[in-house]
């Protein structure tokens, strides 16, 4: 759980519910643990790549991810994870081929939950908090939800990413997902 910001609190209790031990990464140190999937949470996008690049990880778990540990990104996971932010000249992991819009959905008060489906999986809850889309995917990458035309869920090999926050509902049908990605639990 890369733990320098944002929810991963909430992460760690849905894994903790579902029997999945979990481990805080905040700094380089942390990486020499064995572990078999990352989750990156929601929060601050700008705020936790800034903290990648001073603690020396953000290279680390790049070269992690791209030779194929199975990461999930959230809201601002998602970001981080992008290879391009329309309206961000930034960009920090990059690993994943699309093209995401920040804060899409509007400030705080843009924030609404919705239920829909989730690849063959039929209506899942979903919490949007300022989140973002996906306005573009690469054909390498699988699209496995959108919301009212806009694409809030896909997967592009060892990467699963999600616009809205899977730990904030009780319900672990994504996190389950994730687990299958890594292999089981």
């Amino acid at each position: 759980m890369l733990a320098l910001q944002g929810a991963f609190i909430e992460h760690e209790e849905m894994l903790s519910k579902l029997g999945v031990e979990s481990f805080e990464i905040r700094q380089k140190n942390d990486l020499l643990r064995s572990f078999d999937g990352l989750i990156i949470p929601g929060g601050e996008s700008t705020v936790q790549g800034k903290l990648l690049k001073e603690l020396g990880l953000l290279e680390p778990i790049r070269q992690l991810i791209l030779e194929g540990l199975p990461t999930f990104g959230t809201c601002a996971g998602l970001l981080l994870l992008s290879k391009r932010i329309e309206n961000d000249a930034r960009s920090y992991l990059a690993t994943m081929d699309i093209t995401a819009v920040r804060n899409a959905y509007g400030r705080q008060l843009g924030s609404f939950y919705t239920e829909a489906s989730l690849g063959t999986i039929d209506k899942i809850p979903m919490t949007f908090i300022r989140a973002p889309y996906i306005k573009e995917v690469s054909d390498s990458v699988e699209i496995l939800a959108t919301v009212d035309g806009k694409i809030i869920a896909a997967r592009q090999g060892n990467q699963l990413v999600t616009a809205f926050h899977p730990e904030l509902n009780d319900d672990f049908t994504v996190h389950r997902y994730f687990i299958d990605i890594c292999g089981g639990e």
